[in-house]
């Protein structure tokens, strides 16, 4: 098995991205040996639509694009990132009881935690920001059939 495999999207930043997003990461870790219908494979793509959303909501029309990396390195940890250009990094924002939105990297941060994973944010050389997410990955990866 390879110790790094990786694979990338790029899309627009628009809502009907955020499903793409979601389906494209669950099938490159079908590919790499998770069972689609697995708990992880739900919390992970939970936590990609809520990093997704986040990408396209809350960069005010400032990020044209947005790119889902996701990487598996040694078959030990699964990281995901959203990368956008906007400058403004994710914070909690105020949220009514009755209010639909402000609670999406809560989200993150409570699934990836009660994963054994943690959240981090980088800045891009263009002035953005890349959130990841790391977990332990669980799953026995398979080696893709060359014909």
């Amino acid at each position: 098995m390879a110790d790094h495999q990786e694979a990338s999207v790029t899309l627009p930043s628009e809502p009907a991205s955020v499903s793409a997003a979601r389906r494209y990461v669950a099938e490159i870790l079908g590919e790499w040996g998770m069972p689609p219908g697995s708990e992880a494979a739900d919390t992970v793509r939970l936590i990609v639509s809520e990093l997704a959303t986040n990408a396209v909501q809350h960069t005010f029309g400032q990020s044209p694009t947005f790119t889902v990396d996701v990487r598996l390195d040694r078959d030990e940890q699964l990281r995901i990132g959203v990368t956008d250009s906007h400058p403004r990094w994710p914070k909690r924002l105020p949220a009514a009881v009755q209010q639909d939105n402000g609670r999406g990297i809560v989200i993150i941060r409570c699934l990836t935690a009660e994963c054994g994973g943690r959240v981090s944010v980088q800045p891009t050389r263009e002035g953005g920001k890349t959130v990841w997410i790391e977990l332990p990955w669980t799953v026995p990866v398979q080696q893709p059939v060359v014909q």
